[in-house]
């Protein structure tokens, strides 16, 4: 059949126009399109009936925990389901939501890396470098106030999703745009239909069902929820640590030897409001501060959940931080005196930056305990991987 098309092309043409431009013409249209296509069902690897996205699975130390259910930003208009959840999920790896379909919001939080990146500063879809380190986004839906980014200028987890789409370097679309092509695309109005009741395309669900995937993130499954099961309370030894890692464990709870645990609170290891942690005695980046221009939070950023910190390298907003070894000595003796530094972080006594003046062996104790808080089972969960593939 394209023979014979072909054959007839060329005889329709051959009276008009001379042979050499017969050809190129010809050339030209059997040439394949070399742009970048749109993503389509033959690529999309979904199971029949939706994967549970629910938090019903988790253990009783994280789900009666009084301080981490507080700290649930879950909107009552937007409840996580399996549906939307599923949606999400396939928003969130569609490069399509990028201006030249080169990258996704996965691009910048990958499974693998605590839903975070492994780069200083993540790649934008024209190849320029972001403004600061990309956030972790485990336990995301466990922050008090409910505000996104290190500086907190997304209200809502709900607005936060749609302002990378924006982003001129990160992925450059416009929301109209969106919508236009998602339209475009077989597999999105029946996904869009099981999420919300009709194949409508619009800002909102798209913003609904991004926030109700990224909220679905939970770890629950690392050596530390293995112990804490077995204990009363998180401070006891927990019969699965290496004496190495109780001891750590020790150190971050006990307020006299780190009190790491005054900041990164509950069984989320999750922090309730943005805070300073002294990074530089002149403050370049004003941060929260920079946003509201309250001067006592210049110089403060959002506190990232520290479950799968161990695999989130690198570390604060603008990732200069390589390992957990430069993290945990910056608490040790590097942190700065700066108006916004928190109670925690300052000598009851002399009101300066605390000293904790650890030892070699305490610090290696410390960062023991934090691997504990890495979740394998989370980073190569199906629910949470690409369906494109």
């Amino acid at each position: 059949m394209i023979r014979n098309h072909l054959k007839e092309k060329v005889t329709a043409m051959r009276s008009s126009l001379p042979l050499v431009a017969i050809f190129a013409i010809l050339l030209v249209s059997c040439q394949k399109d070399d742009s970048p296509s749109l993503s389509g069902d033959a690529h999309l690897n979904l199971p029949s009936t939706p994967y549970d996205y629910s938090l019903s699975g988790l253990p009783s130390h994280l789900a009666n925990d009084p301080g981490m259910n507080a700290m649930d930003n879950e909107p009552l208009n937007n409840p996580v389901t399996d549906e939307g959840a599923t949606l999400g999920r396939v928003l969130f790896y569609d490069v399509n939501l990028s201006k030249n379909r080169t990258v996704s919001c996965s691009s910048c939080h990958k499974p693998e890396f605590g839903f975070s990146d492994d780069r200083v500063l993540s790649i934008g879809f024209d190849g320029e470098e972001s403004g600061r380190h990309s956030m972790g986004l485990t336990n995301a839906r466990f922050y008090q106030n409910g505000r996104f980014f290190w500086d907190e200028r997304a209200n809502t987890l709900e607005d936060q999703v749609l302002m990378p789409i924006q982003d001129q370097v990160e992925m450059g679309m416009t929301l109209d745009s969106v919508i236009a092509r998602l339209k475009s695309i077989d597999h999105y109005p029946g996904l869009f239909s099981d999420a919300f009741g009709d194949p409508g395309i619009t800002e909102e669900r798209i913003s609904k069902a991004l926030a109700q995937f990224v909220r679905s993130i939970v770890s629950y499954n690392t050596k530390y929820d293995q112990g804490r099961a077995l204990v009363q309370t998180p401070v006891e030894p927990f019969p699965n640590f290496s004496p190495t890692e109780n001891r750590g464990k020790q150190i971050f709870f006990n307020p006299q030897l780190g009190g790491c645990g005054g900041c990164h609170t509950t069984e989320s290891f999750s922090a309730p409001r943005a805070l300073s942690n002294g990074l530089d005695p002149v403050i370049t980046d004003a941060g929260v501060g920079g946003v509201t221009g309250i001067p006592q939070q210049i110089g403060t950023f959002k506190v990232p959940s520290l479950r799968n910190v161990a695999i989130r390298a690198p570390y604060m907003h603008d990732g200069r931080f390589t390992t957990l070894e430069e993290v945990v000595e910056h608490y040790n003796s590097g942190v700065n005196d700066v108006p916004g530094l928190p109670p925690g972080l300052r000598d009851p006594n002399t009101g300066l930056p605390k000293r904790l003046n650890l030892t070699a062996q305490q610090k290696m104790d410390l960062v023991a305990f934090l691997q504990t808080l890495t979740d394998e089972a989370l980073s190569s969960d199906v629910r949470f991987s690409d369906p494109f593939r």
